[in-house]
């Protein structure tokens, strides 16, 4: 007996972390909950080995992930919640509130009239299970890598302004805030242009303290920039290191990156005392990007050769060595390496930053 298998639901069930006991005897028998919580995205190399163990499976149902969470200690998460029944509500929003957690929810912007309904009624599942807040983007994909001129950006900047203008009369009926996350799309002062735009109390920010990077920018002032408009952050640390055309991004656990992770938190935790942060930690080889190519700079005309250089000194200086390059690894090595980066990353936050 001691060389046979366990049958797959049981593995899963043990690899997902789901609870035998009350929520209750979890909660006395574990160490306490971090305040720092989990975006789902944190553990999509996890899903993955689980989805193909077991089809039927997904980590990202919210009662599982919430399970994950527990047996972690994250305190909270972020998930799409998609619309659920009232019943289906009522019973999460009483696991989380039980286990001492948030959850926020990620939604889909109603970019089209067509989209409006759907939306409404995830915002409604949203404030059913008791979410703090709702994520969304509004521009898709990577400024740098999606469009070939500024004014096939603009189309998709005008897209997605639009689509705050249909949510925000929704968000404020249902007053629940909405937070865009800044993602890789708009750079500090586009951003606050389009909150005052806007201008409701609840559309905001979900603050990401890496993304701005890649805008060349200093990831602490996006943070000051964005920090009074904060309803969400995704935390996160990232290395950074030269290559042929530009520089590589890799998220990398917490305190173990090139970012003043300290400092942002302080102006976050100084500005919205009450705001949630979520760690997202995408276990991927790193992201290029690529200053140096004529590409590049078709959506910024008016960057400076000084904001270039400022920014590619700032790389320079902050360069690790430290890089995951997650495709070299078997898929068991990559469910590890992201479980450990998780981890870690708890601890640095519970540690060093007060969460």
């Amino acid at each position: 007996m001691a060389n046979q298998k366990l049958p797959r639901r049981s593995f899963l069930q043990c690899s997902a972390g789901v609870a035998t006991v009350s929520l209750t005897n979890v909660a006395a028998e574990q160490p306490p909950l971090s305040r720092l919580g989990l975006v789902a995205y944190s553990c999509r190399q996890r899903r993955d080995q689980m989805k193909k163990l077991d089809p039927s499976f997904d980590l990202f149902k919210p009662n599982n992930l919430l399970d994950h969470c527990l047996k972690v200690r994250a305190g909270g998460m972020q998930l799409a919640l998609g619309s659920l029944d009232t019943q289906t509500s009522t019973q999460l929003r009483s696991k989380v509130e039980k286990a001492g957690m948030y959850i926020e929810a990620i939604v889909y912007a109603p970019f089209e009239r067509k989209d409006i309904h759907t939306f409404t009624a995830q915002l409604k599942t949203a404030v059913q299970v008791g979410a703090v807040a709702v994520r969304t983007t509004i521009i898709p994909g990577r400024r740098y890598e999606n469009y070939d001129s500024l004014a096939e950006f603009r189309n998709f900047e005008k897209r997605g302004r639009r689509a705050l203008e249909n949510a925000a009369p929704i968000a404020e009926k249902h007053r629940i805030p909405l937070a865009v996350e800044n993602h890789k799309d708009h750079r500090n002062d586009e951003r606050v242009a389009l909150f005052e735009q806007i201008s409701s109390e609840f559309v905001g920010a979900c603050v990401d303290t890496g993304n701005s990077v890649a805008l060349l920018e200093d990831p602490v002032e996006t943070v000051r920039a964005l920090a009074p408009w904060a309803h969400s952050v995704h935390l996160k640390d990232q290395s950074l290191q030269p290559y042929k055309d530009g520089f590589l991004l890799a998220d990398i656990p917490l305190g173990q990156g090139s970012l003043d992770l300290k400092q942002m938190v302080r102006v976050l935790r100084r500005e919205k005392p009450n705001v949630n942060f979520s760690l997202e930690l995408i276990t991927r080889d790193p992201l290029k990007v690529p200053v140096f190519t004529e590409k590049y700079w078709k959506t910024f005309p008016k960057l400076s050769a000084r904001a270039l250089a400022r920014h590619i000194r700032f790389v320079r200086d902050q360069t690790k060595h430290n890089l995951q390059y997650v495709s070299k690894l078997s898929p068991d090595q990559r469910v590890a390496r992201e479980d450990t980066n998780v981890r870690e990353s708890l601890a640095y936050a519970q540690q060093h930053l007060g969460l």
